[in-house]
C-alpha cells in the first residue's frame, strides 16, 4: 500500500472542500462527508469503549473486527459501487444478540445508560451507531447506499445495546429504570 498517509495536511481543503476516493472534491459539509465523520466517531468511541475491558476480554476481537468493518463502510461511501462490508454481518450480530438475550431479563421499560464504566462507553457508541444510521437513511434518500451497509449500522446499534445491558449483568449491577409519571 505504501506510504498513504505519510503527509497528514495537504492544504487542498482549506478551501472547505475534501476529496472523494474516486478523486472527486465535495464540500466538507456533504452528507457523505457527514456520514463518514459519523462512522469515525462511532469507531473511535468503540476503541474507547475497548480500553474499558481488559485487553484478554472474550470481545476484543470482535470489537476489532467491528472497527475494521467500520472503516469499511466509510469505504463504501467514499467509492460508490465498492462493496467491503464483510457479507453476512448483520446476521452474525443477531446470532449474537439472540445469545445475549438469553440471558437477560426481558426489558419492561427504557433503560437509562450506565451501570458500569465499560457499559456506559457502550452506550455512548450505540447512541453514535445511531446517529450514524440516521445520516446513513438520509444520504440513501440522495445517493443510493448498499443494503448491506445499512442493515449492518442498524444491527450495530442493537447489539451495542444488548451488549451494555449483558455488561451490567455480568458485573452483577442492576439496570435503572426510566421513572416516568404515567399521568399525563
Amino acid at each position: 500500500m505504501g506510504y498513504r498517509l505519510s503527509k497528514i495536511y495537504t492544504r487542498t481543503g482549506d478551501d472547505g472542500s475534501t476529496g472523494l476516493a474516486d478523486g472527486t472534491r465535495v464540500g466538507k459539509d456533504d452528507l457523505r462527508i457527514e456520514v463518514m465523520g459519523d462512522l469515525d466517531e462511532l469507531n473511535a468511541a468503540l476503541g474507547a469503549f475497548r480500553v474499558e475491558l481488559p485487553t484478554d476480554h472474550r470481545l476484543q476481537a470482535m470489537l476489532e473486527q467491528l472497527q475494521h468493518q467500520l472503516l469499511n463502510a466509510g469505504g463504501e461511501i467514499a467509492m460508490p459501487g465498492m462493496q467491503l462490508i464483510k457479507p453476512n454481518l448483520d446476521q452474525e450480530l443477531e446470532q449474537d444478540i439472540d445469545r445475549m438475550n438469553e440471558q437477560l431479563e426481558p426489558l419492561k421499560e427504557f433503560i437509562l445508560p450506565g451501570g458500569t464504566r465499560a457499559a456506559a462507553a457502550c452506550h455512548l457508541a450505540r447512541a453514535i451507531a445511531r446517529r450514524s444510521e440516521r445520516h446513513l437513511i438520509a444520504l440513501h434518500h440522495q445517493i443510493p447506499q448498499p443494503a448491506a451497509l445499512i442493515r449492518f449500522l442498524n444491527r450495530l446499534s442493537d447489539w451495542l445495546f444488548v451488549l451494555a445491558r449483558t455488561l451490567v449483568h455480568a458485573e452483577g449491577q442492576t439496570e435503572i429504570l426510566w421513572e416516568h409519571d404515567r399521568r399525563a
